[in-house]
């Protein structure tokens, strides 16, 4: 019988951890996380880890099982991936993935292009040159070198505009030249479930679940890996906002403002970056039922 992948997404504080634990227990299989901030062990507070219930209750593949200091892609998550479906497949036909990381989520649905990988060292280049010189001489290089990607990526992006000018450098191709691979075809179904809320009561959730972070030790968290700031992990929200603090560059009061702020707008930016996607099928979280049984349906 045919496997199926079930794929339950949504931005940030909409409900997937709770969500996908129901699912996966009403259908007694296996949870992948697709969320790449969880997958580091040293961020459990700012990262919303499902709770000691949640992973009791259901096994959970890819939480904290790397360090700040290990490079991980979206690339070799779909290969770790892919190696592990088959004995998950093995014991259910059906599995759960959960998570908010597009890229990685695309990167196991529809397949990644080819990019051989990167000399950490240039990388780090371009990195220390993004921290001495700013964004612009990286823009500039960008649009010398690859003037296609140049005109379709989002300049605001240091990763994205260093990952090319990385591959540039590293292959001497440019990076779109990589990206021209269709959709990869998978020996297994893909169902995707989207979670979705009002904006008002999202951003309302959002807010409470800083509050909570923060209650919980967030800023010690934060403190405590102060040292490695400068890593890809660290730079994400809930952390980057504390080391201005630490800095001396804002107040406390500040920082929590703008961890707020910037987690509502990677929530909208998750939101924008599926609207393009239409296998989606949309669902309130509190439809768990209605959830389950289109599963059930569509699973046969």
């Amino acid at each position: 019988m045919k496997n199926f992948l079930i794929v339950i997404l949504g931005p940030t504080g909409v409900g997937k951890s709770e969500l996908s634990v129901e699912v996966a227990s009403h259908f007694n299989t296996e949870i992948i996380s697709a969320d790449s901030r969880q997958f580091y062990r040293e961020m459990t507070i700012g990262t919303a880890v499902p709770n000691e219930n949640q992973l009791h209750a259901v096994k959970h593949h890819f939480i904290q099982f790397l360090s700040v200091k290990d490079y991980f892609s979206s690339s070799l998550f779909e290969r770790a991936v892919l190696e592990l479906l088959p004995s998950l497949f093995s014991k259910n036909r059906i599995v759960v993935m959960s998570g908010g990381s597009g890229m990685y989520i695309d990167a196991v649905c529809k397949g990644i292009d080819e990019i051989p990988d990167i000399d950490h060292a240039v990388r780090n280049k371009y990195n220390e040159k993004f921290i001495s010189e700013g964004i612009e001489i990286l823009r500039r290089e960008l649009r010398i070198v690859d003037p296609e990607y140049y005109a379709k990526v989002d300049l605001r992006n240091h990763k994205r505009i260093i990952r090319a000018l990385e591959i540039f450098e590293s292959t001497g191709r440019k990076y779109s030249e990589f990206l021209t691979k269709k959709d990869a075809i998978r020996d297994f179904s893909i169902i995707k479930i989207g979670l979705e809320r009002e904006r008002d009561n999202l951003y309302t959730r959002i807010n409470l679940r800083v509050d909570a972070m923060i209650e919980n030790g967030l800023e010690g968290e934060a403190r405590g890996l102060f040292q490695f700031r400068e890593l890809n992990p660290l730079k994400s929200v809930g952390y980057r906002e504390f080391y201005d603090f630490f800095e001396g560059k804002t107040s406390r009061e500040k920082a929590v403002e703008l961890i707020k702020r910037n987690s509502r707008r990677y929530a909208k930016r998750q939101i924008t970056w599926w609207s393009r996607d239409k296998e989606i099928v949309w669902f309130s979280p509190e439809r768990k039922g209605e959830i389950i049984r289109y599963i059930t349906e569509r699973t046969g």
